[in-house]
């Protein structure tokens, strides 16, 4: 528990010096120091997997599935990926999020930073339990399995007549039910008080419709990093950290996003790869790294076409 307890003290430290140094103030972030805290949030999840590999050589953490250590090491780095890759669709709906309740540019850095407290909180309880399954019912592979196909399937298949609106989903009225809204903002506030009594701010709701969109892609990210291994320490941290780089993440692709529509070609090739992995887990266990090069390979190539489809779109236009 000593590694644990001094992993979580050091991502809250991280998030405290975040939003208490160096944004204590607000302001708009810009794609330069988007692109700076990116490469920082980037680099310092590659370099945990040194400690990755200390952790597990020395034996200083639980390895319940007696792994060496750079197999350790190559599956933290795997999950990273795919927790990272997963995330660009997320990035999407907190941009339609926030054009929706048409948050400020320099307030949006506010909502997601509690917006990682509540996920970080709700992911360890989604890994915690589906360890707990998988480890109790080895059978409940297939049923992941299947669902990360599905999932892939209906991606490949959805329209865009299907795009998220937020003001018409059913958590906006619901929470309209619960609590009084104001389309009135007061700096960044999330409640302030109306004739009707305190009442929640769109910084408010955009945080809530953010954290429960969250918990649904967690819904796919959590089966399809358990694809790749079981140990919940290299499950829960490649999470943490590729959670910790999403909100630089999205200030870096905000304005960028159309650039990179043929992505999602890429998570959709992922979510096939690890949903097969699971329905032949008791059958055959693929080399890791064949899933980590599998996965890089995808995201690199969805990289490249969307960069060169779209030059080549602008020079027509």
């Amino acid at each position: 528990m000593t590694v644990w307890i001094c992993f979580l003290i050091a991502v809250f430290i991280f998030l405290a010096l975040d939003l208490g140094v160096f944004n204590k103030n607000p302001h708009i972030i810009s794609t330069k120091e988007a692109s700076m805290w990116t490469a920082v949030w980037v680099s310092l999840s590659f370099a945990f997997s040194g400690v990755i590999y200390w952790l597990y050589q020395n034996g200083h953490v639980a390895n319940p599935d007696q792994l060496k250590p750079a197999a350790a090491t190559m599956k933290y780095i795997t999950g990273y990926l795919i927790e990272l890759s997963l995330s660009i669709d997320n990035i999407f709906v907190i941009a339609v999020i926030f054009a929706s309740f048409k948050i400020p540019q320099k307030y949006q850095h506010r909502v997601l930073f509690w917006g990682i407290l509540g996920a970080i909180v709700f992911r360890g309880l989604m890994i915690y339990f589906g360890v707990l399954i998988i480890n109790k019912f080895s059978w409940t592979t297939y049923l992941f399995g299947g669902f990360l196909l599905f999932t892939a399937i209906k991606m490949l298949f959805n329209s865009e007549e299907d795009d998220f609106e937020p003001k018409e989903s059913f958590i906006y009225r619901a929470l309209g039910k619960i609590m009084p809204l104001t389309s009135e903002t007061d700096g960044e506030k999330f409640f302030i008080p109306t004739k009707k009594g305190r009442a929640a701010t769109p910084l408010f709701v955009a945080l809530i419709v953010i954290e429960i969109m969250d918990v649904l892609f967690a819904v796919d990210s959590v089966p399809a990093i358990l694809a790749i291994t079981s140990d919940p320490f290299l499950v829960f941290s490649s999470n943490i950290f590729a959670i910790l780089g999403l909100r630089s993440m999205y200030f870096f692709l905000a304005n960028m996003l159309e650039k990179f529509s043929y992505l999602e070609y890429s998570l959709i090739a992922i979510l096939t790869f690890v949903g097969i992995k699971m329905l032949l887990v008791h059958h055959y266990k693929f080399p890791e790294w064949i899933s980590l090069g599998f996965i890089a390979v995808s995201l690199l190539a969805g990289v490249l076409v969307s960069l060169k489809l779209g030059s080549e779109k602008d020079l027509e236009e």
